[in-house]
């Protein structure tokens, strides 16, 4: 796996913070974690704005996991200035959530997103999801954003 590729994991709630941190260690993925906890945040990281001002906006993370439900700025607008943007346009996101809701899950693809994947209750099973996210988006997925080239 590409390690020297950081994962934006976009997370308010401290519970599945700590799950997904377990998760991706318990599945030896030792990428660095970036953790925004709002929608906000998320944008300051990927724009080189607010804390994170003078980032070199140019090295970005390798997937993005993003929650829907966030305070201040929700997940689906975070997805939509993401996609309006040539930053990041091609970022690959993975809506990762406890939303059940099918309009949640259309607007996310309308948006977008390259991934949808409902939180499992399940410590285990959601383990196994987090192995299987980190074997696809972090091992065998080539990023379009590597074909571009850099100005």
């Amino acid at each position: 796996m590409d390690t020297d590729k950081a994962i934006l994991l976009v997370e308010d709630n401290p519970d599945d913070e700590a799950l997904t941190l377990r998760a991706l260690r318990r599945n030896d993925i030792r990428n660095e974690v970036v953790v925004a906890r709002d929608g906000v945040q998320a944008l300051d990281y990927l724009f080189g704005t607010g804390a994170h001002a003078g980032r070199d906006t140019r090295v970005q993370p390798q997937v993005v996991l993003l929650d829907l439900k966030l305070p201040r700025l929700g997940g689906l607008e975070v997805l939509e200035r993401l996609r309006g943007d040539a930053r990041t346009n091609l970022l690959p996101v993975v809506i990762l959530t406890t939303s059940g809701e099918s309009s949640d899950l259309l607007s996310g693809y309308r948006l977008g997103a390259n991934s949808y994947v409902r939180k499992p209750v399940d410590s285990g099973q959601f383990t196994d999801a987090v192995r299987q996210l980190g074997l696809y988006w972090l091992a065998l997925n080539l990023p379009a954003a590597e074909a571009v080239p850099r100005s």
